[in-house]
């Protein structure tokens, strides 16, 4: 037989003891709460507690006996008044905000609205059609972290199902979920490749909206969180979520950080025509930005909602997910989408916003990777740039800079050294550094690289809006004809291009991050806004040579078959190697003028140093620019050749030294015997060259 009786106030969520469970749960302007047990199935309700008032707004029970795996809901009563905001229902089963698990699928139907239409209470009951919440029993995390600094860093974008759903490597029950992910095989191919850091797309529980299942679709990426402490139950294999806890583990024992991309800008439940299922009947006017005397919905999202971070128990919402993402599942970071929206005010951006300082005190949460998409929709929402240290951000001036760089643009030259640099104009202002510039060619959202050299026209006809959804511009070259070709002269191109563009990232100053498929060529076909394509349009398509490596345990090297897959493989591999050799990589600061240890020289063809002609003539489209480490008696030189024709190059002459050349996209390697020589250097051409003692290489 259950009692009850007045419990704590905090912490919120349910919280399993020794005798029973503590429930607790925020609805500051509900006039009556109430906590409703199912059974194991979660199809029946088989009790409903009145819960006790707190100060403050906030409400609790104690229930036993109890015991982990009690599935329940809440639901609130109270005013409903949606010119006002207030959207109390006591029709609606509330999902937990602060529940770390539960049972059963979200089905779409019209009892999830709250009124139909608005202005109408829906007296219809939702609960056959919202999962339970759970109450969990999981213990802390207790790996070993890799803990690897930013100037070592190589970022890993990808999506948990799309990245092992076609994976031969991995047994067939664990393609799509954490634990395909962190299986064996595909490690040893991220460590093959030199990857440090998964960045996995939204994990937290997510439902696709409606207009998308209306149609046969899906969303995809994950960016409509349902909860924030939840992992996405469709990745796991058993439902138990503590696979994401061995997901992290695995990742972990190999030496790679494991970082989430999170979605606390707005919700799955949508703007006023949406429907309630947590956040909404708890709280509406609390949890969500709401503007003018008729409580509309600011939608600096373009989802429907956007959750108010100036609200202090919104704000402790999102604090207290990122630290049990941390403390008990064990991840080493976190990239927040549509990062501008944490932190503006009504005011607009705030680089003192208190979600900004609530992280920077924080004793968990300060010392984690913390990534932001420097911008939004909203008003003022452009601010690459404008986050404070520790911060990192996604820089898309680079993205573009490159893009227009070897599309052949005339007059990027300038802009292209800054961005090889570290983008010092962007980040030096408030005493950062370049390892504060996330560099990236591409992301899971526009082209895959492949498709980025092969249509200039996106095709996302799939997306089923008639090709209107996606950018239109995306600073993209087909080689000559749109899309796929058996043309042998076009492919090559193409390749050669992909390759040009990993070593100028790679051979840049900033973290790199490459997204998942770009080592082996993956096409999305032209969509180019494939959020809704849970099909072979995303899941990668591995090649039989990889997987047949792999199982045998080979490291990706340079005697690889010069395929395309192989060789972008083992590009990226060597690659990765010289990032970790050159210290000048991981120097934290930027190189204006020679200091004690480190230089940057930039060259015209004829091997002088640059002239303000050289630098606005916008013809030129050849970079050439030494790394010099005089401690360590280092230099590297890159050579970027973005014209359409040949060109001859000098190498610039260093006393006693001779260069070697390392890698390009043209040739598999080539020593240069003395300094000085001339350089052919081939169209759309990419090279790297090593110094060496002149004596040594006689020897």
């Amino acid at each position: 037989m259950l009692t009850s009786h007045r419990g704590q106030p905090s912490p919120l969520g349910s919280t399993l003891h020794e005798q029973g469970v503590n429930f607790a749960v925020y609805a500051p302007a509900a006039t009556q709460m109430q906590l409703c047990l199912f059974d194991q199935s979660g199809h029946s309700e088989i009790a409903k507690v009145t819960m006790y008032r707190h100060e403050g707004g906030l409400w609790s029970v104690f229930v036993s006996p109890l015991r982990a795996g009690t599935l329940y809901g809440y639901r609130a009563d109270g005013a409903y008044a949606p010119e006002k905001g207030l959207l109390f229902n006591q029709n609606k089963l509330l999902l937990d905000p602060y529940c770390k698990d539960f049972q059963g699928e979200f089905t779409w139907s019209e009892r999830h609205f709250c009124h139909l239409p608005v202005g109408t209470l829906n007296e219809s009951d939702n609960a056959v059609d919202m999962p339970k919440s759970s109450v969990t029993d999981i213990a802390r995390y207790d790996g070993q972290r890799p803990n690897v600094p930013w100037s070592k860093t190589l970022i890993y974008e990808c999506h948990v199902r799309g990245a092992t759903k076609h994976c031969d490597f991995v047994p067939k029950s664990l393609r799509g979920k954490f634990l395909g992910l962190s299986h064996s095989n595909f490690i040893a191919h991220l460590a093959s490749l030199g990857v440090t850091t998964v960045e996995l797309l939204p994990c937290h529980a997510f439902i696709s909206e409606q207009f998308l299942t209306t149609k046969g679709l899906k969303n995809y990426w994950g960016y409509n969180s349902l909860s924030f402490f939840v992992p996405h139950k469709a990745f796991l294999v058993e439902g138990q979520i503590s696979e994401f806890q061995q997901m992290v583990r695995a990742f972990h024992l190999a030496g790679i950080e494991v970082i989430l991309d999170v979605v606390y800008n707005h919700t799955a439940e949508g703007g006023l025509d949406g429907p309630t299922l947590s956040l909404k009947g708890l709280n509406n006017t609390g949890y969500y930005r709401m503007v003018g005397e008729q409580a509309h919905y600011i939608n600096d999202t373009g989802c429907g909602n956007t959750l108010n971070i100036d609200d202090p128990f919104t704000l402790k919402l999102v604090m207290d997910s990122l630290r049990y993402w941390v403390e008990y599942m064990g991840v080493d970071g976190f990239r927040f989408d549509l990062a501008t929206i944490l932190a503006r005010t009504e005011h607009g951006f705030n680089s003192q916003h208190s979600f900004l300082q609530a992280i920077a005190q924080d004793p968990v949460l300060s010392k984690v990777k913390l990534i932001a998409e420097p911008w939004d929709v909203g008003p003022g929402g452009y601010q690459l740039g404008g986050f404070p240290s520790p911060w990192r951000e996604w820089n898309d001036k680079y993205r573009d800079t490159v893009r227009r760089f070897w599309r052949g643009d005339a007059g990027t030259l300038s802009e292209l050294a800054k961005r090889v640099h570290g983008s010092h104009e962007l980040f030096e202002h408030n005493q950062r550094g370049p390892l504060n510039s996330v560099n990236f060619i591409t992301s899971h959202d526009g082209f895959t690289l492949a498709d980025w050299v092969s249509y200039e026209q996106k095709h996302n006809f799939a997306n089923g809006e008639e090709n209107r959804d996606g950018h239109s511009e995306n600073i993209s070259f087909n080689c000559g004809i749109e899309g796929q070709t058996e043309q042998a002269h076009i492919l090559a191109l193409r390749h050669q291009i992909q390759k040009s563009a990993l070593i100028t990232l790679m051979m840049s100053k900033g973290v790199p991050m490459l997204a998942a498929g770009s080592e082996i060529a993956h096409s999305q076909q032209g969509n180019n806004n494939a959020y809704c394509q849970d099909n072979e349009i995303n899941w990668l398509s591995w090649p039989q040579n990889i997987s047949e490596r792999l199982t045998q345990n080979r490291r990706l090297k340079k005697d690889w078959d010069d395929d395309e897959e192989s060789a972008l493989c083992a590009l990226i591999a060597q690659l990765q190697e010289i990032r970790c050799h050159y210290a000048i990589f991981h120097h934290p600061f930027y190189i204006h003028t020679q200091d004690e240890r480190f230089n940057i020289s930039w060259f015209n063809k004829d091997a002088h140093p640059m002239s303000e002609g050289d630098w606005h003539d916008s013809n030129n489209k050849t970079l050439i620019y030494m790394l010099t480490d005089t401690l360590r008696k280092q230099n590297l030189l890159v050579i970027l050749h973005a014209g359409s024709d040949d060109v001859e190059a000098k190498l610039p002459a260093i006393p006693g030294v001779v260069w070697q050349l390392s890698l390009s996209s043209v040739h598999p390697t080539e020593t240069i015997e003395k300094s000085q020589q001339t350089q052919s250097l081939s169209a759309h051409s990419a090279w790297v060259y090593q110094s060496h003692n002149e004596d040594l290489k006689n020897d």
